[in-house]
């Protein structure tokens, strides 16, 4: 995986730089989601990896499969990677893009897991106790995990903090067994 990332990370840097010239990190940031997702299709993998068809027909066929999802600089980023043989990097650009993106926003996707589901207020909260924590605008998405028994796990990007029961369970039987 890191090669793929190797690889993928001049073209998203390119992506990012272009993008942000022309405060258009929005529009990129669709398109490239866009082309992430027809890369991603099993169809187009099949006809990317296809040795009967030029680079060329490869850019257009998928131009074409994008639709208007893609503005005329988005249509020459995918020409630039099928040329170089890299469109099947799109999943890893978007990625890449992403992370830039939010590094510029100064914003952070934080999920949120518990063991029952909260309410509004209480997930205000604690965004609004994150995004003073991590010095950034914090997004945040919530989903339930009955098997954690009670408490929150809590995930932003390299940070995770465990305050689950069963994260202190699993702490206390480590510290039990060693």
């Amino acid at each position: 995986m890191a090669e793929l990332s190797t690889m993928a990370r001049p073209y998203a840097k390119a992506a990012f730089e272009h993008a942000l010239a022309s405060s258009a990190l929005g529009e990129w940031s669709q398109m490239l989601a866009t082309a992430a997702a027809v890369a991603s299709q099993e169809t187009v993998a099949k006809l990317l990896s296809s040795p009967a068809i030029t680079t060329e027909q490869q850019a257009q066929k998928f131009i074409d499969v994008c639709g208007d999802a893609l503005n005329a600089g988005g249509e020459n980023f995918i020409r630039i990677l099928a040329e170089n043989k890299r469109l099947a990097l799109l999943p890893i650009i978007s990625e890449l893009f992403e992370a830039q993106k939010a590094v510029q926003e100064q914003s952070v996707d934080v999920e949120l897991t518990t063991a029952f589901a909260l309410d509004s207020e209480s997930e205000q909260r604690l965004a609004d106790v994150l995004s003073k924590k991590l010095n950034r605008q914090v997004k945040v998405s919530s989903h339930e995990d009955r098997s954690l028994i009670g408490g929150v796990v809590i995930r932003a990007g390299d940070l995770v903090i465990d305050g689950s029961v069963r994260g202190r369970l699993a702490k206390l039987a480590e510290a039990v067994n060693s």
